[in-house]
């Protein structure tokens, strides 16, 4: 990774505290990251470690007890409603659950036309084109646009759920565990996809998972936390082959490794 290549999100001392009997429970305490434009940065822990916190912090879909986020050097939690509006056609997330991330009412062509409406925009081209030219983007064709979500297998329904987010072309995408409600074949054929749509689109992806394998194939740098607070952070060869942290070994020893 290019030194000189820009930071597109800064997170400076990140905390969730949540009331609680008695007191408060922080579940996210002073995590501090950057990412730099067209990079992957893995988040991993153990499920309940606030992983998913943070990233939702960072698009401000949570509000920080305290911390600070940039994304290209504008303040995301300062933002007041036009310019998060604004922001939030730059970042975009992609939810873990392809099955509960899609409405069954909505049809597909219903559901990738969303974005446009609630933003109020027109593609160029016209709209049905746009919406094609997006199945497209993920391995699908127009054929999937009249049909509903549970016509589509757990693989398909989350290329959909990509093709949405990609559609008001962002420029960063939280991926909060986008393959761990798939089996592993379907989900090494997702993870490729990511892959190749970053290089594609000159994406940059904070990628939250917890598979060190995994982080180790599609991303450049890893950040490890542990019970809210961040233990370890570097490039993901130097963090998977020479761990400083024990909880970093645990958690490369406690995951198998992925066929991609």
């Amino acid at each position: 990774m290019p030194d000189g290549r820009e930071t597109l999100v800064e997170a400076v001392g990140l905390t969730k505290e949540y009331p609680r009997e008695g007191g408060v429970a922080r579940v996210v305490d002073d995590v501090s990251f950057t990412i730099r434009r067209g990079e992957t940065l893995g988040l991993v822990g153990e499920s309940g470690s606030g992983k998913s916190t943070v990233a939702r912090m960072v698009l401000r879909l949570v509000e920080p007890t305290a911390g600070a986020v940039r994304f290209a050097g504008e303040d995301v939690l300062a933002a007041k409603t036009r310019e998060l509006r604004a922001l939030r056609r730059r970042m975009q997330i992609v939810f873990q659950d392809p099955y509960a991330a899609l409405n069954p009412r909505m049809s597909v062509k219903q559901i990738l036309a969303e974005p446009f409406a609630i933003h109020r925009q027109r593609p160029e081209g016209g709209l049905d084109a746009r919406l094609r030219a997006m199945l497209a983007t993920v391995g699908l064709d127009a054929s999937a646009l009249p049909r509903y979500p549970h016509e589509f297998s757990g693989g398909q329904r989350q290329r959909i759920n990509i093709a949405r987010a990609l559609a008001l072309r962002p420029e960063f995408l939280v991926l909060d565990e986008p393959v761990s409600a798939l089996d592993v074949l379907v989900g090494a054929q997702v993870v490729n996809l990511l892959r190749d749509l970053q290089r594609e689109h000159g994406l940059t992806y904070l990628f939250i998972s917890h598979s060190m394998p995994l982080v180790r194939y599609l991303c450049d740098r890893v950040a490890v936390m542990r019970q809210g607070r961040l233990v370890e952070i570097g490039e993901v060869l130097d963090v998977c082959e020479r761990p400083r942290e024990s909880y970093t070994q645990e958690l490369i020893a406690a995951t198998p490794e992925l066929a991609v």
